[in-house]
């Protein structure tokens, strides 16, 4: 199985009700160790600026809206196979089909707070971690 790096994002939703240690918990207990991690506010065009993949569908206003409301927490997870882990420990984007113990079955409101965000792909990986990440502020 190989090392990898994936980025995860704790939402304003989980952040505002305090839930960022049980939300890394999940992660560290999963075997997902966090290499980065730092609480930021974002702006709105960096928000749209990491969103933009999605600038032409109709809930990207509303996105960018949510992810700059208040602050999130942004963190570099590595372990084995951590792109696809993340996603497990994650659960569906809508909180009423995740599997249950998932993220968002436990924590999410809605599929539009769903607590956390998880790269896709490692090549998305990649490009995310590096958004919010320089290769000399992770320390393994």
């Amino acid at each position: 199985m190989a090392i990898e790096t994936t980025l995860s994002i704790i939402k304003p939703d989980a952040v505002e009700r305090n839930l960022i240690g049980a939300i890394v918990s999940k992660f560290e207990e999963a075997g997902l160790r966090p290499v980065g991690m730092r609480r930021v506010h974002l702006s709105t065009a960096e928000a749209g600026a990491f969103y933009a993949v999605h600038a032409e569908r109709p809930f990207f206003g509303e996105l960018v809206e949510f992810m700059t409301r208040s602050p999130v927490v942004v963190m570099a997870l590595r372990g084995e196979n951590a792109v696809a882990r993340n996603r497990e420990i994650m659960g569906a984007t809508n909180p009423a089909d995740a599997a249950e113990g998932t993220i968002r079955k436990l924590y999410a409101h809605s599929i539009g707070e769903n607590s956390v965000h998880g790269s896709d792909s490692l090549e998305n990986a990649a490009i995310e971690v590096g958004f919010f990440f320089r290769g000399t502020e992770l320390a393994d």
